[in-house]
């Protein structure tokens, strides 16, 4: 059946006539507004002219939705305004009939404006010297309704939605105007995706959806002129309340009025005048928090998205910009996080929810940056009632510890500064010193204690005595050797570690990491080499990766794919003008390829792995790492003075991971050495069950020049 009424054509308004009158009411209502706005009406016509063509163009906001890898599992969505744009093939004609019978049954007949509407309500207002009636059609409607939606100031939200004469006449302009550049079914397909009706549900989709969980390509008369009736007043005529009365009463006078539109028979009417409403209510999730149970953990990756999506230029020129974009743009976005990287994060890491040291585990893709894996021991939740006290003495009584639930950004990606690192810092002079072009032979007779005359007499020592003695990168680093590393650094140069750290993507975060790590202060930064920078888990994870990598440092990524609503790759435009995809990896070569090499092969000592070129020295700070992983890997031990934290970053040429182990709440809360090897493991165990069943890859060796 036609959307058209079936009455339409005799009574019909001669198209001239329908002008005219429109024309002589239009200038009735608008003679005051020209009288005192002189000279200024021609620019106002102009810029009019200028919104009605950008109404044509201009689509709704829409909600983004977040997918797991599959592209096809839907774990949350972002939304101020619950809307899928929908087009009118894919509404039931139910609901097209509904809404013209509920607010506009002229609309076919009209041009936007409706004479005999507008006389009636010109009468009217003028008698009551108010705006008692307002003549509105849907045209009319939907040009309020896009002006609001585009708004980008509260002066023009002001402007779309004041009750003045001066708003109506610009809205009949408008809709007369529009009405030559859209067709009717083009401007009723707008307007039942922007019209709202009640509980978060902006357009015919999130109606459907939340009032009878289905989409409106199905719904029955009844269930149309339920929600036709809400437009007018959600909130008055909600059908969700315990009473309801109201709804059922607008719902039937909806259905009277397609009836004597000829959209439904008498007996069909009756018929569904009959009906109770029936609701199957649907609450669509927001945000990350409302990610399914089966997902908990999924909850920080989720968070990290929107942090690196908030810092994304591609979205706008500032944070609140980048962030409306993300909850009003229709994107669909799909995660990063490989389902199998993350189950065997969460099974092995190795301390449970009530402790208040967080363990946690990221891990990323080398040439890739995108990120595989973030799991910590919390539940991600809002709700903190049941966390204990902070574990602080300086935090107030009533504030809460981050365990079992949290949703701070813990293993980076946010505004935390992070942890000390310890010797896991290590690998940024010996890169850096790999990369001037010193071999990883380089010899250097440790003591046990090192007195630096570069670091106006700094004196650092070595964990142990069986550390003293000739070492090269291969057994400094195997053996974690401090006063070989403070002397390597003073070869390469503080400065130039801390620029490369910069460079493989680590940030400083407090003010006293800024102050060391200023160009004023680099250069004396001897302790840098030792970890007492605070990083995260996701920057170190990232970092190494690009040591796996042969050098080439990507930036952490997120997401493997960002489509708009379209269904095109979200773009952006770089510095030098070249249009690349936002999710497409973003890679440069930050250390030369062999210099990545030899530090790789230094890092297979730790590991209990052996090394292509050289010799470990007899033993390491994770001997156990090669015979769980079971395949070629690197990587490096950390802990901090009394071990308030503990660190390991390994690595295959597939994957990176990081794990630490600390109190959040309290750095000065140690976590001492028998939870030390706690990371180790968690390190270690991911990357075997995360590669189980995929062909062993072997490391590239280090060329004659970088072995000396």
């Amino acid at each position: 059946m036609s959307n058209r009424p079936l009455a339409a054509a005799g009574r019909a308004v001669p198209l001239l006539r329908a002008g005219l009158i429109a024309g002589i009411v239009i200038a009735a209502v608008a003679y005051p507004v020209v009288a005192f706005t002189g000279l200024g009406a021609k620019a106002t016509v102009h810029a009019m002219e200028h919104k009605t063509k950008l109404l044509t163009t201009a689509l709704p906001a829409e909600t983004s939705y977040l997918y797991a890898p599959d592209g096809k599992t839907v774990l949350t969505m972002f939304y101020e305004e619950y809307r899928q744009y929908t087009k009118l093939s894919d509404m039931s004609p139910n609901i097209q009939q509904a809404i013209v019978a509920a607010e506009d049954s002229r609309f076919y007949q009209h041009k936007g404006v409706d004479p005999k509407g507008v006389a009636r309500a010109f009468v009217a207002n003028a008698r009551s010297s108010g705006v008692s009636q307002g003549a509105s059609t849907l045209t009319m409607q939907y040009v309020r309704m896009a002006l609001r939606d585009s708004a980008t100031t509260p002066k023009e939200v002001q402007e779309a939605t004041q009750q003045t004469s001066l708003r109506k006449v610009k809205e009949m302009r408008m809709a007369l105007d529009l009405e030559k550049e859209m067709s009717k079914e083009d401007i009723l397909e707008r307007y039942l995706n922007s019209a709202y009706f009640g509980h978060r549900a902006y357009g015919i989709y999130a109606a459907s959806e939340i009032f009878f969980s289905k989409t409106p390509k199905d719904l029955t008369p009844v269930e149309a002129a339920t929600l036709a009736g809400l437009v007018k007043s959600p909130s008055e005529y909600d059908p969700a309340t315990s009473d309801q009365k109201d709804a059922t009463g607008r719902r039937n006078y909806v259905l009277d009025r397609m009836t004597q539109l000829g959209y439904l028979s008498p007996d069909a009417a009756a018929a569904a005048k009959s009906e109770p409403i029936r609701l199957k209510l649907t609450y669509p999730p927001n945000d990350c928090a409302a990610i399914p149970e089966k997902y908990n953990s999924w909850g920080f990756a989720c968070d990290y998205l929107k942090n690196w999506w908030s810092a994304q230029p591609a979205f706008g020129e500032n944070r609140l910009e980048r962030m409306d974009k993300l909850r009003r743009g229709g994107y669909r976005i799909v995660l990063s996080i490989d389902p199998k990287v993350q189950e065997a994060a969460e099974k092995n890491l190795g301390a449970g929810t009530g402790s208040p040291f967080a363990n946690g585990i990221v891990v990323s893709e080398p040439g890739t940056g995108r990120v595989k894996a973030m799991a910590v021991n919390r539940t991600y939740s809002l709700n903190l009632a049941d966390n204990p006290q902070s574990s602080n003495p300086e935090a107030g009584p009533k504030v809460k510890a981050n365990y079992p639930n949290t949703v701070a950004p813990l293993l980076g990606g946010g505004d935390l500064p992070g942890y000390q690192a310890g010797s896991t810092f290590k690998m940024f002079p010996m890169l850096a010193a790999l990369n001037a072009g010193m071999p990883l032979s380089t010899s250097f007779n440790a003591p046990h204690r090192y007195k630096s005359n570069v670091y106006d007499g700094w004196a650092p020592s070595n964990a142990s005595g069986a550390m003293s003695g000739q070492q090269t990168m291969w057994s400094g680093f195997g053996k974690s050797v401090n006063t070989y590393f403070v002397w390597l650094e003073e070869q390469v140069g503080a400065d130039t570690a801390v620029r490369l750290a910069e460079q493989l993507g680590l940030r400083w975060r407090t003010d006293v990491d800024r102050e060391q790590a200023s160009p004023g202060k680099a250069k004396k930064w001897g302790a840098f080499t030792l970890g007492v920078s605070d990083a995260t888990p996701l920057e170190m994870a990232n970092a190494y990766a690009a040591i796996a990598a042969d050098g080439r440092y990507c930036e952490a990524m997120p997401v493997q794919a960002i489509m708009n609503r379209d269904g095109t790759p979200t773009t952006y435009a770089t510095a030098s003008g070249i249009t690349r995809e936002v999710a497409k990896p973003r890679c440069r070569q930050v250390v030369n390829a062999d210099a990545a090499r030899a530090a790789t092969d230094a890092a297979r000592c730790p590991t209990g792995d052996t090394p292509a070129r050289g010799g470990c020295g007899g033993w390491s700070t994770a001997d156990s790492v090669r015979g769980t992983v079971g395949r070629p890997v690197a990587g490096k031990t950390g802990t901090t003075d009394s071990t308030r934290s503990a660190w390991f970053v390994g690595y295959t040429p597939e994957l990176a991971a990081a794990s630490f182990i600390s109190d959040p709440d309290n750095p000065f809360n140690a976590v001492g050495d028998g939870q030390s090897q706690i990371p180790i493991a968690a390190v270690a165990e991911t990357l075997r069950d995360a590669l189980k069943g995929k062909p062993t890859r072997q490391f590239n060796p280090p060329s004659d020049a970088m072995v000396g």
